[in-house]
């Protein structure tokens, strides 16, 4: 093995080191990137690629969240590494809908927040996201409901009542993101919400809010006084 292999294994050694000690809150984000690709390309020095995505993304969540095949554009990442980051997204992501499963979720507000930015905050399409719940606001399931363009998903009110009817769901929470990183609802937002929120008082179904998700925070319908 040459020096710089040599080089190359004490480094992601010592980045090991600063973790296991309880240096985490020194890393950048680009050393966590780089060690994550280190794992799944043990050979190659992946600092100058994890440099490069954080640049192209801006941020790591940003990173993280870039779809598939935005990342296969970025190059010298292959698709292991693109697994490899996604399966990290997805574990943060489960882990934080963890932290609202089982628990009423008007009383654990902070965290559905938390949830549903890390879900969709940064993705690149419209995801059209339900959250059901049963009659103490508990959470049951929270199922992508549409996954649509740059700038709109296709939501059908009858298949958000069928699901709810089909979970025994006596209440839902509506999330949606925007694209441009602007939360701020918009017209067709208001009069789908107040679509569902109509179906849902016919059925038993109580709709509590609708989050709009951007990049730049959050925006409640319900807050506005928009439903």
């Amino acid at each position: 093995m040459s020096g710089e292999g040599h080089d190359g294994v004490g480094h992601r050694a010592r980045l090991r080191r600063r973790l296991l000690e309880g240096g985490g809150d020194g890393f950048h984000d680009y050393e966590l990137v780089e060690y994550l690709l280190a794992l799944v390309t043990p050979r190659r020095d992946t600092k100058p690629l994890a440099k490069r995505l954080i640049a192209e993304f801006g941020t790591l969540s940003a990173t993280l969240a870039a779809a598939p095949a935005e990342l296969m554009r970025v190059d010298g990442l292959g698709e292991t590494g693109v697994a490899a980051l996604k399966f990290v997204q997805l574990a943060a992501v489960r882990a934080l809908r963890d932290d609202v499963v089982g628990r009423p979720v008007l009383s654990s507000w902070q965290a559905v927040l938390d949830y549903l930015h890390a879900d969709m905050a940064h993705a690149g399409v419209e995801r059209f996201r339900v959250l059901f719940l049963d009659s103490k606001n508990v959470l049951i399931r929270s199922e992508l409901m549409s996954q649509g363009t740059v700038d709109q998903t296709p939501v059908y009110v009858r298949e958000v009542m069928k699901r709810a009817l089909e979970l025994g769901s006596t209440a839902i929470l509506l999330a949606h993101n925007h694209p441009s990183g602007d939360p701020k609802p918009s017209r067709d937002d208001i009069e789908l919400t107040a679509q569902i929120a109509a179906a849902g008082r016919l059925l038993g179904v109580t709709v509590h809010d609708h989050i709009v998700v951007g990049r730049r925070g959050h925006a409640s319908l319900k807050a506005m006084g928009l439903m």
